[in-house]
Formats: structure tokens, C-alpha cells, sequence
């Protein structure tokens, strides 16, 4: 066993509810001696009461309370002084380590003084059922490619309102939201995953809430169980049956940059079948659970607080590789993961912090060539939006859809109010850097002819 030493870790709470309570349930849990353990609640302006909820369970845990909501770089307030601290690690409000998380990522550290971080394996809090979806698809009209089979609205699992936490992993035209309302259209056969509570008895039925261009028989298939029924037009309650073996799928091995300068979670939404049982190197860690070396946060610098949410651990791990460390993935080390409790994923705040701040950590740390081409990309989808869904839509006599051409115009000029800020960052990162850029580009992941979805860095979750 490592040497234990005193050991920090951070939780940052922004109106966590009785998630952040329940999240420091588990860190009191640890196996680790509690006199080597500094907990820090840093509470974002919260007023739902959860910091007081947290400081009232638990009385040891240090509370810094913020008078406003300074995003995910408030975790600076604990990382600034580590004097007297061996490793200082962070924790989403919406993760749950489990009891032996700890002892693995120090061992690590301790292993390889070139480690800056090690990560843990992030697994999504509920286990998942799996349904086959069969469906005749249709075109809805010109200007618009898809195959378009059912319109996925809502889900409920015993009363369970799960529409927030339901993955389409295969046949899916992607998480499409507007105000408050969320939807997911589906091909003519795709795979659709419902999250049920772990340790509780699975069941017989869920309940999806589902639509279609016109009237069509849509059939599930789940296990040696089958559904058909028919979707109408409007969004109507459906009952499913479901079978099988309830499954755990990841959330985050690691994290990596693709070589189009998108940061995603290694591994996300793949099931947990034993794929990552062994350590690895990554080019970047998340921040929803990781355990930090001091030293290497005193070379490369704390989070950008230009950020705000969303990207700042990439920016943090690329920063690191320009200067040589090196990040492992430990998979001994577990977490639990309440993925979307806390964030909304494709609502306009998502789509313009990620957005925004993809480009502005490519202006600080990429090479050039991958700078000018993530720019190009940029200003090209910006373009075929207008095209698509504005100017097609006119010429064809459709009602005009202006709001992704307006997220992305927003998200752009967004990123030209903070380039100053990040053009000043990069010349004193080039001045700094130790790797070559070639030697970077080469750690970034192919593409492949693949598009992947943003991987963002946010508070609340990976």
C-alpha cells in the first residue's frame, strides 16, 4: 500500500439538492483515515438550501459560501493554497465514490511522480433495459435528409418521470430541445436505453411517451418480449414491455481530444462489459472525478475562469501534455454518476458554453493547422444551418427554424468577445510548452469520418 498522506476533496454545489447530501454520504464512507481527509463543500450561491442541508449532516466538512455563481473555475478557491495537502481531488455534487475510490488513485500518483492526474471509471448511477425499435421511417419534406421514424417526448419507469437520463446510442437523429421541451427522433430502427434504480426489482412495463409524422405501427423489442403499437401524430402515452438483465454503461474512462478539436468522455454510453478493466494513459481527465497532484497544478495553473462551464478540465489537461505531464486512468477506482441531474444537455446555455469554449481552448492550446480548420468547421455548419433551415425552408413555402443559426452566431460571437483573452493565454503557453506540437496532434484521437457529439467539461457533470 501507498503511503497515505492528507489528501483534499472538492465538491462545487450550485442548488444540488439532496444529491450533494447524499454525495457527501458517500465520502464520509470512504476507506481512508478521516484524520488524512479534508472535505470542501465550495457552494456556488446556491439557495436551495443543500449547503446548510450538507453542513447540518455533516459537521466536519469545511462550507465556503460564494456570494454568487461563479461557475465550475469556483473550484479555485480550494486549489489555490495546498500547503500541507499530498493530493487534492474534485467530485461532481451528482457522483457517489465508492468506499475503496480513493487508495487506487493515490497509489498511482504515487507510482509515477510524471502523473498530474489520475481518473477514475465513471459509470452512470442507474443500470439501463435495452429496446429494439422498428418503425416505417419518412422524409418530412424537402430541405431535410432524415429518415424520421418515431418522435421520442418523454419516459416513466414505475411513475418515474427518466426522460432526462434515456440514451438513443444507435439510430437516433440526435437530443433536439426548445425552451423547456426535449425530443428525440428515431431512423427506421434504432436503439433505445431506459434507465431503472439499481438493487431495486425490474419491470414488467415502462412507459414511453412517443409521436410520428403520420399514423404507423411502431414495434419494441426487449429481450424475448415484444411490443407493437400505434403512434399517432400528436405525443400519446404508450406502455412497453421490457425483459433481460438490467446493464451498466459508462459515463467516462478517461477523457479524449479528437483530432477535429472535440473533447469527449472515452468510452460514454458504451455498455460495461470489462472493455476498460485496465489502467490506461488519456490525453485529458474529467473533472466530475479526479484526484489532482499539486504539484502539476502549480506549473500549468488553475482553471480559466474566462470558462465559466463547460471545457475547463480539457483546457487544464491540455495545458498539462504541452508541458509534459501525463494522465492514467485507473479503473479500480469507481464512481457513481447522476449524468444530466444538474445540467441539461443540448438546452442553449449547453449549446453555447460548449460551443464557445471548444474554440476558445482550441485559440489558447492548439497547433495552427487544427486551429484554423476547427474555425473553418465552425463558420461551414454555421453556414448550413442558415442554408437548411432558414433560407430552404423560404424558398419551399416552410415555416423557417432560425434558432440553431442563432445558438451558433451567438456561440461565435461569444468566442470573438473572449479571443483577446485567449489569443494573450496562448503566447505565453507557446512560451512555455515542452512538447512539440506534432507529438500532441499525435495523441489527439481520429476522427475516422465520425462526428462526434461535444464533450463538455461542465459542473454537475462530465
Amino acid at each position: 500500500m501507498a503511503e497515505r498522506g492528507r489528501v483534499r476533496l472538492v465538491v462545487l454545489n450550485y442548488d444540488g439538492g439532496h444529491e450533494v447530501v447524499r454525495c457527501f454520504d458517500h465520502l464520509m464512507a470512504l476507506r481512508w483515515p478521516p484524520d488524512e481527509l479534508e472535505l470542501v463543500l465550495i457552494d456556488n450561491g446556491s439557495s436551495d438550501g443543500s449547503a446548510h442541508a450538507v453542513a447540518t449532516r455533516h459537521p466536519s466538512v469545511e462550507v465556503v459560501q460564494l456570494d454568487r455563481n461563479r461557475g465550475f473555475p469556483a473550484n479555485n478557491v480550494a486549489l489555490r493554497d495546498l500547503a500541507g495537502v499530498r493530493y487534492v481531488g474534485l467530485v461532481n455534487n451528482d457522483a457517489f465514490v465508492e468506499p475503496g475510490f480513493l487508495a487506487p488513485l493515490v497509489e498511482a500518483l504515487e507510482a509515477d511522480r510524471s502523473l498530474g492526474a489520475a481518473c477514475p471509471l465513471i459509470l452512470f448511477d442507474h443500470q439501463y433495459l435495452e429496446l429494439a425499435v422498428e418503425v416505417p421511417a419518412e422524409r418530412p419534406g424537402p430541405g431535410d435528409p432524415r429518415e424520421l421514424g418515431v418522435k421520442l417526448t418523454g419516459a416513466r419507469v414505475a411513475g418515474e418521470d427518466v426522460w432526462r437520463r434515456v440514451h438513443v446510442p444507435r439510430g437516433g437523429h440526435g437530443l433536439e430541445v426548445s425552451g423547456r421541451s426535449s425530443w428525440q427522433w428515431t431512423g427506421r430502427r434504432a436503439v433505445v436505453r431506459v434507465p431503472v434504480r439499481r438493487g431495486e426489482p425490474r419491470p414488467d412495463r415502462i412507459e414511453l411517451q412517443a409521436a410520428a409524422l403520420s399514423p404507423r405501427v411502431a414495434t419494441f423489442t426487449s429481450g424475448r418480449v415484444r411490443t407493437e403499437v400505434e403512434v399517432h401524430e400528436r405525443p400519446s402515452w404508450i406502455e412497453v414491455a421490457v425483459d433481460g438483465e438490467p446493464f451498466d454503461v459508462v459515463n467516462n474512462a478517461g477523457s479524449v481530444v479528437f483530432d477535429d478539436g472535440y473533447g469527449a468522455d472515452r468510452g460514454f454510453g458504451e455498455v460495461d462489459s470489462g472493455q476498460f478493466d485496465e489502467p490506461a494513459e488519456v490525453f485529458a481527465w474529467c473533472g466530475g472525478a479526479v484526484l489532482l497532484r499539486p504539484d502539476y497544478l502549480a506549473d500549468v495553473g488553475l482553471f480559466d475562469e474566462h470558462l465559466f462551464l463547460y471545457y475547463e478540465d480539457t483546457d487544464l489537461s491540455w495545458r498539462g501534455q504541452a508541458r509534459g505531464w501525463r494522465y492514467r486512468f485507473v479503473p479500480e477506482a469507481r464512481v457513481r454518476h447522476l449524468h444530466a441531474a444538474t445540467s441539461i444537455d443540448g438546452s442553449a446555455r449547453f449549446q453555447y458554453f460548449t460551443e464557445r469554449n471548444r474554440l476558445l481552448v482550441l485559440a489558447k492550446n492548439a497547433p495552427a493547422p487544427l486551429l484554423r480548420r476547427a474555425l473553418g468547421g465552425f463558420l461551414g455548419q454555421t453556414y448550413d444551418a442558415a442554408r437548411r433551415d432558414i433560407v430552404a425552408a423560404l424558398a419551399q413555402g416552410r415555416r423557417p427554424n432560425p434558432v440553431p443559426t442563432y445558438r451558433r452566431l451567438r456561440a461565435g460571437l461569444g468566442f470573438l468577445r473572449s479571443a483577446p483573452h485567449a489569443l494573450r493565454a496562448r503566447r505565453r503557453l507557446r512560451r512555455r510548452q515542452t512538447v512539440s506540437d506534432a507529438e500532441l496532434l499525435m495523441a489527439l484521437v481520429p476522427t475516422a469520418g465520425v462526428s462526434p457529439s461535444p464533450r463538455p467539461a461542465p459542473a454537475g457533470e462530465c
